[in-house]
């Protein structure tokens, strides 16, 4: 790490970052009876890991979903690796931040610390420059196209058609449910919702890996054939590559294969291209190494050829995508919408089927609403 700014703005090398805190808060779901579900999962609640970085007098905001084991994470390892240092290159402080976790475990809990520390880490740059972070980032858009997505297994059907026609009546020409749980009731739930938003909404479906692989193939037929699906996001686990490669090869070619947000590491996305497993790569800019990480694989991505989908975060996506050459959308989820607007002002609604990121903001426009937050807090105090 040298002392020379790598972004330019004056003075900036010789910020030092003063404090890393750490809070987490537990956010219940509003599903029937307290529960949401999906292929292989049910919860009932949403965790936010926040992570704010403090130096030259202003404040960077970053986060993650997961387990509260991130905020330890953070606050153990991390913080105290990163008070001193210069806040001018993010990148540089990132590759640091790797070999610091090294022996403690990088995939997962240790990822997604890395991702919130990086994503405060730009955020607090761009404020620092006085810029919207979109601005500081190599922009290739100005706005990321979103689709809703929710629509759990345990909805009932009007709640289900509901929500997703609401989103469309919102002008989101595309939507998702979650599929695969119980595999017969999917026909009556798809019939449902596609008479809810009628034949000119894509509709999307995932099974979070709940299929085996000739299963997912036979359902892969009739999503497509009887109610025009075209994306099926973890038929089978991402685990699998070669079963996601075959329904790539045998399923119906216009029905999309897609996977990658559970992909830590350079190395995860790089297993998914070279095994030929998706149609459109995805990736979570709160698990795959922050903004940072998302910068890697969307060189990835466009190398090979393939379009890159932003799963979820939306208030920090709308911002990182936008630097993403081969993008394609961003998932515009219940749960973290639900989540990023309780706790923070400033989050993005909708506009004409994308997210804008508001260039009138310093960095990732956000403000903790500490008061609104607090009674969720697991983790950490309020600042003062």
């Amino acid at each position: 790490m040298t002392d020379t700014a790598t972004s330019g703005g004056r003075g900036l090398a010789a910020l030092r970052i003063d404090a890393v805190d750490v809070h987490a808060f537990e956010v219940p779901t509003d599903g029937p009876d307290g529960q949401e579900q999906d292929g292989t999962l049910a919860w009932d609640s949403t965790t936010m890991i926040l992570v704010r970085v403090h130096a030259g007098g202003r404040t960077g905001i970053g986060y993650t979903y997961g387990d509260v084991s991130a905020a330890a994470f953070v606050s153990g390892k991390l913080a105290p690796l990163l008070t001193g240092k210069d806040p001018s290159s993010p990148p540089a402080l990132w590759e640091l931040m790797g070999r610091q976790i090294r022996n403690a475990g990088r995939p997962g809990v240790g990822a997604m610390a890395v991702s919130a520390v990086d994503i405060a880490l730009w955020d607090l740059k761009a404020r620092l420059l006085d810029l919207p972070l979109v601005h500081l980032l190599p922009a290739h858009h100005d706005r990321v196209p979103v689709y809703g997505s929710g629509g759990f297994t345990n909805y009932p059907l009007d709640r289900l058609a509901d929500q997703l026609a609401g989103w469309s009546e919102q002008g989101i020409p595309r939507v998702k449910l979650k599929t695969s749980r119980e595999p017969e009731h999917d026909p009556r739930r798809l019939t449902a919702v596609r008479k809810a938003v009628g034949d000119d909404v894509e509709l999307f479906a995932d099974a979070n890996g709940a299929l085996g692989r000739k299963q997912a193939l036979y359902w892969a037929h009739r999503f497509h054939d009887e109610w025009d699906v075209r994306w099926f996001e973890e038929p089978v686990s991402s685990a699998d590559i070669e079963g996601l490669r075959m329904l790539r090869q045998s399923g119906p070619p216009r029905l999309e294969i897609a996977a990658g947000e559970y992909a830590y590491t350079t190395r995860d996305f790089v297993n998914l291209v070279d095994g030929f497993a998706v149609d459109c790569l995805q990736a979570d800019v709160t698990r795959c190494g922050g903004i940072t990480g998302v910068l890697e694989v969307a060189g990835l991505a466009a190398a090979q050829h393939l379009d890159l989908s932003a799963h979820c975060a939306p208030a920090v996506s709308a911002h990182a995508f936008c630097a993403v050459r081969r993008l394609r959308h961003l998932e515009y989820f219940h749960d973290h919408v639900r989540v990023e607007h309780l706790v923070f002002d400033g989050t993005l609604p909708p506009d004409g089927g994308a997210l804008r990121p508001d260039t009138s903001r310093p960095g990732l426009g956000l403000e903790v609403k500490w008061a609104d937050a607090e009674p969720h807090r697991v983790h950490g105090t309020r600042p003062d």
